[in-house]
């Protein structure tokens, strides 16, 4: 079943970032999930930033799973408390901790509309797709979550009940789900158009991203490099319109703490996917050399010493 394969394969283990949220650091599982996902023919791409020509700002999307037969616009919902369906299709929420209830608009709609303005940015890119290629999920991974009347919710979302009772518990499992994943139903696209997609969306804007030690991972916007004159000089060409990705290594051996620090990055390469070794370039920096990094959904601008960091990619 298609739900059993999207919950308990790919959103427990990868996207586990979306799930459990600590002052905007997300921590993240390595994902045996995604190597699976990708070795039977499917892509994930996570914090789209897509156009919205109607509203005239950017569409937020947490994440596309896409196939050859078929893609799915998933929405992550953390709510906790009891949460029930209105006779309008609206949810209502009561949280204890809270005391208090709020109303939600229909969230299926809301991942409907975010499914259609993707289809249209990716049409305006050239891409036409079959009708009925899109579906769209709700994900609703909370453990303070309860639903009230979870027969009322629609057949598009995934409850936290239903979402416990579908975690894979071992390698050969999941193999098997992917195995027979996508065998009846929709037909491939084709292996052109399908390629093509996948090349649209790798270079669709995207939320940046910062990558911590200890497998925690930031979602928002790069802003600026702070500290020494000669510092700041060195890294001046890292900017989203040339560089894609900086990696961060030590330089000092047996693992002392570095005074100084590499740092390696791409330049953007906007005519394939791929990006060769020969396009990196190498800077040295002293550690104490700070990113200025606005997280998502967050007012504050947060500050992140290189020293800390593993790498920064950067959305076109």
């Amino acid at each position: 079943m298609w739900v059993e394969i999207l919950c308990g394969l790919v959103i427990y283990r990868l996207f586990r970032r979306f799930f459990f949220r600590d002052d905007d650091i997300m921590d993240v599982e390595t994902s045996d999930s995604n190597a699976l996902f990708a070795l039977h023919g499917g892509k994930a791409y996570v914090g789209l930033r897509i156009p919205d020509p109607d509203t005239g700002s950017r569409q937020n999307i947490d994440l596309v799973l896409v196939t050859s037969r078929e893609a799915v616009v998933i929405s992550v919902k953390n709510l906790s408390g009891f949460v029930s369906v209105d006779a309008d299709g609206s949810w209502s929420c009561f949280s204890d901790r809270k005391h208090k209830s709020q109303n939600l608009p229909n969230p299926i709609v809301e991942t409907r509309r975010e499914a259609s303005v993707l289809e249209a940015y990716l049409e305006q890119r050239g891409i036409a797709l079959p009708e009925g290629y899109f579906s769209c999920k709700v994900i609703l991974p909370n453990p303070k979550f309860c639903a009230i009347g979870s027969n009322q919710f629609p057949s598009e979302v995934i409850t936290y009940e239903q979402w416990a009772h579908l975690k894979p518990e071992a390698k050969n499992v999941l193999s098997d789900w992917f195995k027979g994943t996508f065998r009846g139903g929709k037909k491939d696209i084709q292996e052109s158009i399908h390629q093509q997609l996948n090349f649209v969306l790798s270079t669709a804007p995207m939320w940046d991203r910062l990558e911590l030690k200890g497998n925690k991972y930031v979602l928002g916007e790069f802003m600026e490099f702070k500290g020494k004159q000669e510092d700041i000089q060195a890294l001046r060409n890292v900017r989203r319109s040339k560089v894609g990705r900086l990696v961060i290594q030590k330089t000092s051996m047996f693992g002392l703490a570095p005074s100084n620090l590499q740092v390696l990055y791409t330049h953007r390469d906007y005519r394939s996917e791929g990006v060769s070794a020969s396009e990196w370039v190498e800077v040295t920096v002293r550690s104490s050399t700070e990113i200025l990094f606005q997280p998502q959904n967050s007012s504050k601008v947060r500050k992140f010493k290189l020293s800390s960091l593993v790498s920064m990619s950067l959305s076109a």
